[in-house]
């Protein structure tokens, strides 16, 4: 048997303000809430065990370290890498440099709070 991930947690600032971040950028919903802060997102309908992983976005005062060293990966499901940029532009992502050539297939992004992420290039089916 091996084992798959489920969730993925994430140290936030401000959960609600990446909660809908997130929520737009996945197309996710908000599942759950704990008393401590922390807001559970996933897939509509499905929520935590599902194909996907659900994101739980954990109330911190503590500041960011440097540079992480997991990040997230997404691919456009319904639009092409150009458009599907601009949209995660407009939602509030914001370029990142970090040290790239300019020949990456990828755009590596950072969210409202400063978490790193990438747009690959491929387009992938909805699940």
């Amino acid at each position: 048997m091996a084992c798959r991930i489920s969730e993925l947690v994430i140290d936030a600032v401000d959960p609600e303000g990446l909660a809908v971040f997130w929520c737009a950028v996945l197309g996710y919903v908000e599942v759950g809430r704990e008393d401590d802060g922390s807001i559970e997102i996933g897939p509509p309908g499905v929520g935590f065990g599902g194909p996907q992983p659900t994101l739980i976005l954990s109330p911190t005062t503590d500041p960011r370290p440097a540079k992480l060293r997991l990040h997230i990966d997404v691919n456009p499901t319904d639009r092409d890498q150009p458009a599907e940029l601009t949209r995660l532009l407009t939602l509030g992502a914001r370029h990142a440099d970090i040290g790239q050539t300019g020949e990456e297939s990828w755009y590596p992004l950072l969210d409202p709070e400063g978490n790193e992420f990438c747009l690959l290039r491929r387009r992938l089916g909805e699940v």
